[in-house]
């Protein structure tokens, strides 16, 4: 907890850092992350169950977040050169954003839907809201120049 702004830059800070850090920890890693949102009355059933799979993978991770907004990230350290680690975790982080919609969250707590999560938005808005959102897209940047093909495909 912060009470004051020197407070909270040293936690903003600290959470920064943690990723940096995290990556030292197995020299040569790459790191797939992702974010998820829950309601705080399922926050802890979110991260014990991804912990629980998480630890069950024997790849190396690291949970850090702001949670009391319900916002955790979730690091799976893989060796890049190793591709069952890599679909594994894969799998691991598509597990937790599948969980976070089943509990009433959302796909992504702060770092926006991107490539890897389109199908999630999906799944969390549903198609007519979805296709609302592109007809938004198509009427603010029509020559689709601004992010194209992230969030969702035009068309």
């Amino acid at each position: 907890w912060a009470d004051t702004p020197e407070e909270r830059t040293r936690l903003w800070t600290a959470r920064h850092n943690a990723f940096f850090a995290a990556l030292q920890s197995r020299p040569g890693c790459r790191c797939i992350t992702t974010d998820t949102c829950v309601p705080i009355s399922r926050l802890a059933d979110a991260l014990l169950a991804s912990v629980e799979e998480a630890d069950a993978s024997a790849i190396p991770y690291f949970l850090v977040g702001h949670v009391g907004d319900g916002n955790f990230h979730v690091g799976y350290l893989i060796d890049p050169a190793d591709e069952d680690e890599r679909a594994r975790a894969e799998a691991l982080n598509h597990r937790v954003v599948a969980r976070a919609l089943e509990l009433g969250g959302t796909c992504t707590g702060e770092h926006g839907v991107g490539l890897h999560k389109q199908g999630f938005l999906l799944d969390e808005a549903g198609a007519g809201a979805v296709a609302m959102m592109r007809g938004i897209k198509q009427a603010l940047d029509p020559d689709n120049i601004l992010n194209p093909g992230k969030v969702f495909t035009q068309g």
